[in-house]
C-alpha cells in the first residue's frame, strides 16, 4: 500500500518537535540542576566570604596590638638607659629610688616584649587562616565561572538545537561540579596555575 504523502509530511514535523522537545527538556533539568547546585555554593562561598573578612580584620588589629606593644617597648627601654646612665651621676642616697624604677622599667620591657610577641602569634594565625579560606573561596570562584560557562553553552544548544554542543556543554559543567564540591568538602584539589592566570 502507498503510502499518502500528506502524511508523511505531517509525520515528519512531528518527529522533529519530539526530539527538539526532548533536547529542550534535558537542557532545562541540566540547568536546573546547575542552578541548584550553584545556589548552594553561593550559601557557602558567602559564608566563606564572610570568615575572610574576619580574619582580616582580625590580623589587622593584631598586628596594630603588635605595634603599639613594641612601641611601648622601645619606649620603656629608652627609659630604662637613661635612668642607667644618670644613676652614675646622682647621690647615692637618690639610688634606691632609681634602682626601683629601673626594676619597674625592666619588668615594663619584658612584659610588653612578651605581649608583642603572643600577638605576633595571633596575627600570623589570622593570616593562615585567611589563607585557608582563600583557598576555599578560589574553588568557588572556578565553580561559578565553569557553571556560567555551562549555562551559556547550554542556552546556545536550545537555540540551535545540536545535539553534540548539549554534550560540549556536560565538560564545564562537570568542571564546575567538581570545583564546587572541592569547595564544599574541602578537598585539596586549586589549580593555581589557572587561578593565578584569573587573579
Amino acid at each position: 500500500m502507498l503510502e499518502d504523502p500528506i502524511e508523511s509530511v505531517v509525520k515528519e514535523p512531528e518527529a522533529a518537535d519530539k526530539a527538539a522537545s526532548s533536547l529542550n527538556n534535558w537542557v532545562a533539568v541540566t540547568i536546573t540542576l546547575i542552578a541548584t547546585f550553584l545556589g548552594i555554593c553561593k550559601i557557602k562561598d558567602d559564608n566563606i566570604v564572610q570568615a575572610m573578612q574576619q580574619a582580616q580584620a582580625d590580623r589587622i588589629d593584631h598586628w596594630s596590638y603588635y605595634q603599639s606593644h613594641n612601641i611601648r617597648e622601645e619606649i620603656a627601654k629608652a627609659t630604662l638607659n637613661q635612668l642607667r646612665i644618670a644613676g652614675s651621676a646622682e647621690p647615692v642616697t637618690t639610688g634606691a629610688a632609681r634602682e626601683q624604677l629601673i626594676a619597674a622599667y625592666e619588668t615594663l620591657v619584658k612584659d610588653q616584649a612578651d605581649k608583642k610577641n603572643a600577638v605576633k602569634a595571633q596575627a600570623e594565625t589570622d593570616q593562615r587562616a585567611y589563607d585557608a579560606l582563600n583557598y576555599r573561596d578560589d574553588q568557588f570562584d572556578l565553580s561559578d565561572a565553569f557553571l556560567a560557562l555551562a549555562i551559556s553553552m547550554l542556552a546556545i544548544t536550545s537555540l540551535t538545537q545540536k545535539r553534540w554542543l548539549y554534550g560540549v556543554a556536560l565538560l564545564p559543567t562537570a568542571l564546575g561540579a567538581l570545583m564546587g564540591l572541592a569547595g564544599l568538602l574541602g578537598w585539596a584539589l586549586h589549580p593555581d596555575f589557572l587561578i593565578r592566570w584569573l587573579s
